[in-house]
């Protein structure tokens, strides 16, 4: 068991997926309770950096879906327009 948070890349740089993955295997090392006190505290921080990460891409998302939705008929919206 490892609490010790995978820092080799910067939270910025990790895709949705990448982060999230990376942030179950934290939470799974935090919830068996096992390992040093300092590791768990870089780790949970590690987290919190990792859960603000993903909210934001999930808003990043949401907010290109819903001007997909909301942009008028006939127009030809597409998800590279908005990048």
């Amino acid at each position: 068991m490892s609490t010790q948070p995978d820092t080799a890349r910067p939270v910025a740089s990790l895709s949705f997926e990448e982060a999230l993955a990376e942030l179950e295997g934290i939470v799974k090392d935090l919830e068996s309770g096992k390992g040093k006190l300092e590791e768990a505290v870089a780790a949970y921080e590690r987290g919190a950096q990792l859960r603000r990460h993903c909210e934001a891409k999930l808003a990043e998302a949401e907010a290109k879906v819903q001007a997909i939705v909301e942009s008028p008929p006939g127009t030809a919206t597409s998800l590279r327009d908005m990048a």
